[in-house]
């Protein structure tokens, strides 16, 4: 990528080129993997679509004893869960509970009953509304008294006018109490033992694969494709797409038409990317691909939420498309082809935070379809968001009939930036929250390098400094985003809130004690987490000394740890500070920017232990 820009880093395509394959491969780069981050609890709500609790039948369970877990749904609205397979790969709800000691039986689920969609005239078995689903089990006869945690994994699918996949996080957990004097006499509620059969609705007729007829669907997928023209998501691109083709309006009829087929080749190659990954879940992994899937994966979210800042910046004029080669494609020999290509499949990247029913219905339809049906409609949709720009450019007069590019252009593409930036931060608060202020600080570097791109040439700057900046401006671009956004988010150390009575009874253990203070509005604090805490290393030598550790958050003057860093471990600085209790009764305080080794060197005169519970090991063993 350095090498290309650097070959042609006189034409603005090859900017947006890199933006697009930024956005393309950061899934496979950074992967979901780096962002995930798991809540778990006694309840799960996803969005407005529906909630889940869960309970125990029993509060006290006899070893040997028989009990059940009870998931209660909601779903809200329109929003129902598949009772089968057969409508949707895999969208079927299912339950697999887990907890040590427990012998779980089969889900005993609800009668399903069949839900009318007027949008799809199709009548098919779901859950919806509220309902209860049951899972048996068993305790281990040989188990010990005390409380197993238990966690059941909600899996499928929930659909509206659109399917959502059921991810990882949707789970819920509990705990089951074992106690042998258990007397198990009143149960909480009774489970259903065996589900009778509801007598069924006739199902709405004459549909193939049960949704619409194949026309009437391939129609509306292009009606899609037309409506997304329309869509606030693609607002911010029309001023230079209508710059863009007002500017060849005055070429031959030839080469106007070529342009604007290519302008809906990059439509449509960005229609073709997504039908290509709906091949590949379909086949290599039994999924159903939805607009706005890959919105759902963290680092391609943050990497769109990048480029809409970066858009932003292209509209403010802190960098722009100056060269007369890559605007009026007078020069360059086939380079504005390429040019027109890219804005055309920007024009539909920009398109996917957008949605509607008949979007969502038609995308739910071609998954029940077979794989080439599917891949038709999907590219259909591409067809009709590229019909309009297709008959600007073939028909005769039409281009000269958009409005003339003048100052009120500029001034209209200035204020697209704030819409721009306002889908920025729309993007950027479906960013996990252990990453967001890492992005925050890599958005001010790329800025920074942006400008350095644009606002440190000119045209007449020599080939060779050009050469020069843009490269260290990419250099820092890639090295700050492996920094801030390719590390874990996964803390190595498990900090406890600033306590004194755990903080007194971690040191009567014989424990040692690290307590790290720290603010929000403190720099040097980050410095230290990252580079110190933030490390495996440290991590693994935090469990293998037992170590507890705790947080002091000094954000502001009325907190706990703030008056305790001064009145009793006497520290009237700044922070950052790690006070290290050592279980000789020595106190050991690092001040400021500290390293890995003033950690290590201190923590590695203490004995190992078990584990984090502070067992000391046997040493005569």
């Amino acid at each position: 990528m350095i090498v290309i820009w650097g070959l042609h880093m006189r034409a603005w395509k090859y900017l947006l080129a890199g933006f697009a394959c930024v956005f393309l491969l950061c899934g496979a780069v950074f992967g979901a993997d780096v962002w995930d981050f798991e809540v778990v609890s006694e309840s799960y709500t996803l969005g407005e679509s529906f909630t889940v609790s869960v309970e125990v039948q029993h509060d006290e369970v006899s070893a040997g004893g028989e009990s059940a877990l009870a998931l209660n749904f909601e779903a809200f609205g329109k929003w129902h869960f598949y009772s089968d397979n057969s409508l949707v790969p895999n969208g079927k709800l299912t339950l697999a509970a887990e907890g040590e000691g427990l012998v779980f039986g089969d889900p005993v689920f609800p009668a399903s009953h069949l839900f009318a969609d007027e949008i799809l005239e199709k009548s098919y078995e779901v859950y919806e509304g509220k309902f209860t689903v049951f899972v048996p089990f068993t305790v281990d006869s040989g188990g010990a008294d005390g409380k197993i945690p238990v966690t059941v994994q909600i899996g499928g699918a929930i659909c509206a006018e659109m399917c959502i996949r059921l991810k990882e996080e949707a789970k819920v957990s509990t705990d089951v109490t074992v106690k042998a004097s258990a007397s198990m006499a009143e149960p909480g509620f009774t489970v259903s033992e065996v589900i009778e059969e509801v007598e069924k609705e006739p199902v709405l007729a004459g549909r193939e694969r049960g949704f619409l007829s194949v026309p009437a669907a391939l129609g509306l997928a292009i009606l899609a494709g037309l409506l997304l023209n329309v869509m606030p998501c693609v607002w911010p691109i029309i001023p230079i797409v209508v710059t863009r083709l007002w500017n060849i309006a005055g070429e031959s009829r030839k080469k106007c038409a070529g342009m604007g087929v290519a302008f809906c080749v990059g439509i449509l190659l960005f229609f073709a990317v997504l039908a290509g990954a709906n091949i590949v879940l379909r086949i290599g992994y039994g999924e159903f691909f939805q607009w706005g899937d890959h919105l759902r994966n963290p680092a391609i979210v943050t990497a769109m939420s990048l480029l809409m800042m970066v858009l932003g910046l292209f509209m403010f004029g802190v960098f722009s498309f100056t060269l007369p080669s890559s605007v009026s494609n007078k020069a360059g020999g086939g380079s504005g082809v390429v040019g027109i290509v890219i804005m055309g499949f920007l024009l539909a990247l920009l398109s996917t935070p957008c949605s509607f029913a008949i979007l969502g219905a038609v995308f739910l339809w071609a998954q029940t379809q077979e794989i080439v049906l599917a891949t038709l409609t999907i590219m259909l949709i591409g067809v009709g968001m590229a019909i309009p720009y297709l008959v600007l450019t073939t028909v005769e007069g039409l281009l000269g009939k958009l409005p003339r590019s003048g100052a009120w252009m500029e001034r209209v593409k200035q204020a697209m930036g704030f819409l721009l930036l306002l889908i920025g931060v729309k993007l950027f608060s479906a960013i996990p929250a252990e990453a967001r202020v890492d992005t925050l600080y890599y958005a001010v570097i790329l800025a920074f390098c942006v400008w350095m791109w644009g606002g440190w040439v000119t045209y007449s700057t020599s080939r060779g400094r050009k050469w020069l900046i843009r490269l260290i401006a990419v250099a820092i671009a890639v090295g700050c985003g492996w920094f801030f956004l390719g590390a874990s988010t996964e803390k190595p150390i498990d900090w406890q809130d600033y306590d004194r009575v755990k903080i007194s009874a971690a040191v009567e253990e014989g424990r040692p004690v690290v307590i790290k203070f720290t603010a929000d509005w403190c720099t040097n604090c980050s410095v230290v987490e990252r580079f110190v805490y933030m490390r495996e290393d440290v991590g693994e030598l935090f469990k293998r000394k037992g170590v507890a550790a705790f947080i002091g958050d000094t954000t502001t003057g009325d907190e706990v740890a703030t008056k305790d860093l001064a009145a009793k471990y006497f520290e009237l600085g700044g922070v950052p500070v790690t006070v290290i209790l050592l279980p000789d009764g020595e106190q050991v305080h690092l001040r400021g920017i500290i390293g890995k080794g003033d950690v290590v060197e201190v923590l590695e005169k203490i004995d190992d232990v078990k584990g984090i519970d502070g067992e000391k090991e046997d040493q005569g063993r």
